[in-house]
């Protein structure tokens, strides 16, 4: 598959599947799946802090609980997607555990390492 082909295919009317076919064959076949859910999502852009409030302040709320029933020393919280300050004090714990910055704001690299412990405790990266 070359970038400027496809792109012409595009241009002339194909879509993804005739694109693909036209590369490598027509038993080329693209499948669809229901939403997946567990999944860690992506770094919302702009540390969260005391006063952020919202889906990805819930979110890292839901998954730094279910982290403290693991690691102890992280104090329990309430998924409420309000970051006040038992939110901030279950982050500096978090961060203690994991040798980061005790800060108490969730930065990119406490977001992602949340994401990998989170990901570990509730073992949704296996496979059955």
């Amino acid at each position: 598959m070359t970038q400027w082909g496809s792109k012409d295919l595009g241009e002339s009317g194909y879509n993804a599947i005739e694109i693909l076919r036209n590369f490598y064959g027509d038993n080329m076949y693209i499948n669809t799946a229901e939403q997946i859910s567990g999944i860690p999502i992506s770094y919302p852009g702009t540390p969260l802090d005391i006063g952020s409030t919202g889906e990805k302040v819930r979110l890292v709320q839901e998954q730094l609980d279910r982290i403290a029933e693991v690691y102890s020393s992280i104090p329990r919280i309430t998924a409420d997607g309000i970051y006040g300050e038992r939110t901030a004090e279950a982050v500096r714990q978090f961060q203690k555990t994991f040798n980061l910055p005790q800060t108490g704001v969730i930065d990119f690299r406490t977001w992602y390492k949340i994401s990998q412990i989170y990901v570990g405790v509730t073992r949704i990266a296996e496979l059955v």
